[in-house]
């Protein structure tokens, strides 16, 4: 299926349904230095369109480390599992902070697998989230 160009309309209307926030690692687009992209969840080359149900608000770092995929190994069990789907599952049911509130922990197969592909915890985003919890910014708290 060939790529179509989002409408700003539509991309406002991700945006603002995402409260601005990377739908996977929960970071502020205001406070990132990634581009925020319109992300397909299920990918155009597995058979995903531009509905708005297959739409997600996600910073760069996630859109470019998820690529094309919509499964990957949980790195406890080493079973291929299905990443986790912004429209169709609840975040907190997958994941969880940790006690200090940077870094991110799967609860499920999918959660895991979600944090393992998408590098979730990588050091510019925990470094990020310490810089928003010292300015009651973190969108958690």
């Amino acid at each position: 299926m060939p790529r179509r160009k989002i409408s700003p309309a539509k991309r406002l209307l991700i945006a603002t349904r995402a409260a601005f926030l990377c739908e996977y690692c929960r970071i502020p687009e205001d406070f990132s230095t990634d581009v925020f992209n319109i992300e397909h969840v299920n990918s155009l080359l597995h058979g995903g369109t531009n509905a708005d149900n297959n739409l997600a608000y996600s910073c760069g770092g996630c859109n470019a480390n998820k690529h094309f995929h919509i499964s990957w190994n949980d790195p406890q069990t080493g079973t291929l599992v299905p990443l986790f789907h912004p429209r169709k599952d609840k975040w907190r049911e997958h994941f969880s902070w940790s006690e200090d509130f940077t870094l991110l922990m799967g609860l499920t197969p999918p959660g895991r697998a979600t944090i393992d592909l998408l590098k979730m915890n990588r050091p510019g985003l925990v470094n990020l989230r310490k810089a928003l919890l010292s300015y009651s910014a973190h969108p958690d708290m």
